[in-house]
């Protein structure tokens, strides 16, 4: 396809002044994402080439182009509000402090475990966002927009699983709603600061159950070095390695990863 691009414009002899190539070729590449192969097609054209009567070439990417590119910068947030994400990484952060470790394991690990877990546990919920929506659409079954309201059903079923309904009517309140006939018919706008809310609850939760065999061994060791009179000695660091220890003998990891996974009702 580039290579037709490229032959049609020399046959037109397109002359473009005062542009950068690398801007040319930009729009070129957003010409081959965006634009169909068949000209024939409805819809708005996201690259427009307007030729000027001196010959030269003004280039303008329309708003369709702009709303793809903007709606590619709230794929994080989404992945952070609206899935396991959350829940997981506040629990392995409150984890490493319990141990006492400050960059170990590094952020980007941390983040990576819980992006993959998240990916393991979100499974089933996008197999089913796949078979009611995104494969639909692709076969040209359904609009965009009925996509859209498809893919939305399997992940408000999941936040709805999750959320508690005090924070449910609580942000309902905030937002205005008195009165809802079903938690089903809570609007995405309450309820994904709900679910954040909830998932937040939950995680303090579990990382303070993790909290508190190392906040144990942390008070023996203090205990028993006062007693010696070793008060100088911080506690922290004698009680690290035992700390450690009882998680290599627990098999914490194994343990921290099936609680996070059977906290959103996986292996039960």
């Amino acid at each position: 396809m580039l290579s037709d691009l490229a032959n049609y414009l020399t046959r037109k002899r397109i002359k473009v002044k005062r542009i950068n190539p690398m801007i040319k070729w930009l729009l070129i590449i957003l010409a081959m994402l965006f634009v169909p192969a068949a000209s024939s097609a409805e819809g708005i054209d996201a690259l427009t080439i307007t030729t000027n009567a001196d010959g030269t070439q003004d280039y303008s990417v329309t708003l369709q182009v702009l709303a793809i590119m903007t709606a590619l910068s709230f794929i994080p947030a989404a992945i952070i509000m609206m899935t396991s994400f959350t829940r997981i990484i506040v629990v392995l952060a409150i984890l490493r402090q319990a141990i006492g470790l400050q960059s170990t394991p590094s952020n980007q690990v941390l983040l990576g475990m819980s992006l993959f877990l998240s990916i393991f546990i979100m499974a089933p919920i996008y197999q089913q966002v796949n078979e009611r929506a995104i494969e639909p659409y692709l076969n040209e079954q359904v609009t965009s927009v009925q996509a859209l309201e498809l893919a939305k059903e399997p992940m408000k079923a999941f936040m709805l699983s999750q959320v508690r309904l005090k924070d449910l009517e609580t942000f309902a309140k905030i937002a205005g709603y008195e009165q809802l006939d079903s938690p089903e018919a809570t609007p995405l706008i309450v309820l994904i600061p709900a679910f954040v809310t909830s998932e937040l609850q939950t995680a303090f939760i579990i990382g303070f159950m993790f909290f508190i065999p190392f906040l144990i061994v942390d008070l023996v060791v203090a205990s028993v070095l006062m007693a010696m009179g070793m008060m100088m000695l911080s506690p922290m660091i004698v009680s690290l390695p035992f700390k450690i220890m009882l998680f290599v003998l627990v098999d914490g990891w194994s343990l921290v990863m099936g609680t996070l996974a059977k906290s959103f009702g996986l292996g039960t």
